[in-house]
């Protein structure tokens, strides 16, 4: 057994284990935490299969914003999540047959599983001669899709706006900026000076 196939299993065992934590965990805040470690791993796997920028994309995006953004916001909204979890046992038997369905799935396909013919040089990320995998990933995005790619990020940029939209709420009780009734403020009627006595208050 090669170096590899030792990385390979160690980051595969922590990747499930930290997952299995992420929904066991009663602590919110441990289940992110664990959640970052199962990022973490999934990266590692990326790196042995070739793709460092893949894995890289996933340090920096998952782990860097995303669960970051999880922890603070499980961290600020401060959730009762023990009355979350009152209800939770109802869902017991749904949940049970459905795990079962998906292990009956996964033991039927490891029951028929067959490794092809060079599996092992299949396993690195294919790229032309002389090139990076980023170099790859960069022509196959920017030259090859680069219209599909433009499509997805104005998928994503109505997405944003729309949830923005959606959750923009205009209350007329709540006290707002107004930037030009700030800019064409006349300083003499702004600012009043008070003759104040000795010994007398406003």
């Amino acid at each position: 057994m090669s170096v590899a196939d030792i990385a390979f299993y160690c980051f595969a065992t922590v990747a499930v284990a930290s997952g299995l934590f992420v929904v066991l965990a009663r602590n919110p805040v441990h289940s992110v935490l664990w959640l970052i470690l199962a990022f973490f791993s999934s990266a590692g796997l990326f790196v042995l299969l070739g793709a460092e920028f893949v894995a890289m994309l996933l340090v920096i995006v998952y782990v860097g914003a995303v669960a970051v953004l999880f922890l603070f916001v499980v961290m600020m909204l401060d959730v009762d999540f023990s009355e979350l979890k009152a209800h939770m046992a109802s869902y017991f038997p749904l949940a049970g047959l459905i795990g079962a369905v998906f292990l009956a799935q996964l033991v039927m396909v490891f029951g028929v599983w067959r490794s092809a013919d060079g599996v092992i040089e299949l396993r690195a990320a294919p790229m032309p001669e002389g090139q990076t995998n980023t170099g790859a990933l960069g022509g196959l995005i920017y030259d090859d899709y680069i219209h599909l790619f433009q499509v997805a990020g104005l998928i994503l940029l109505v997405a944003m706006i729309g949830a923005i939209v959606l959750t923009l709420r205009h209350r007329p009780d709540i006290k707002r900026q107004d930037v030009l009734a700030q800019m064409y403020r006349d300083p003499a009627k702004a600012m009043e000076l008070k003759d104040v006595k000795p010994g007398q208050g406003l």
